[in-house]
């Protein structure tokens, strides 16, 4: 079908009077989209990508240089961290980042309350300055605390500690009853 006066050809459809022209595709668009089917499979099936490099390979590349640029901080051992025990400064410190990060759980004065209460002589995950300092830096994710290693600094975990250590034996108001285990002496000594 052809409109009076064009000899191109019509489509056989019309839409509200108006008719379009059976216009065939231009044949560079064509020979690329003939192209692509043809390279598509060609390059799924190869085993690595451009160059000689697999996707594995480039993979652990990446890791490799991630870790390098963000290293981890090496674990401390209970010499290290009884340095910071009783210490004014680091107390002080470690105030501020209690009330910043851990009052939510722990209330301002320790006591408890999603999370144990710090004052007492019960532990749950051990009452030396190492054990309390790896609980934090590590976190307790199956009770709800998040790891503080990957969000505080090195010397702000020690001061946290510090000032944790330095509310045993106060007595907030209302604390949370006691849980875990009862720490000994020897057990609170670094």
């Amino acid at each position: 079908m052809t409109r009076a006066g064009d000899d191109r050809p019509m489509m056989d459809h019309e839409y509200d009077g108006i008719q379009e022209y059976d216009n065939p595709m231009p044949r560079w668009w064509l020979l690329l989209f003939a192209v692509t089917i043809v390279f598509v499979p060609v390059y799924y099936l190869l085993p690595s990508d451009i160059g000689n490099i697999t996707k594995a390979d480039m993979y652990t590349q990446e890791i490799a240089a991630f870790n390098a640029a963000h290293p981890e901080a090496p674990k401390m051992t209970a010499e290290q961290v009884g340095v910071f025990v009783g210490k004014a400064d680091a107390i002080a410190d470690g105030k501020v980042v209690f009330m910043a990060n851990c009052v939510a759980c722990h209330r301002a004065d320790g006591g408890g309350q999603i999370g144990p209460n710090l004052t007492d002589d019960f532990w749950i995950h051990g009452a030396t300055p190492l054990a309390i300092h790896t609980t934090i830096t590590e976190g307790v994710l199956a009770k709800g605390m998040p790891p503080w290693g990957k969000m505080l600094k090195p010397e702000q975990i020690n001061s946290v500690m510090a000032y944790v250590i330095s509310l045993h034996g106060s007595h907030p108001t209302n604390p949370k009853e006691p849980q875990g285990i009862l720490a000994t002496a020897e057990a609170a000594k670094p």
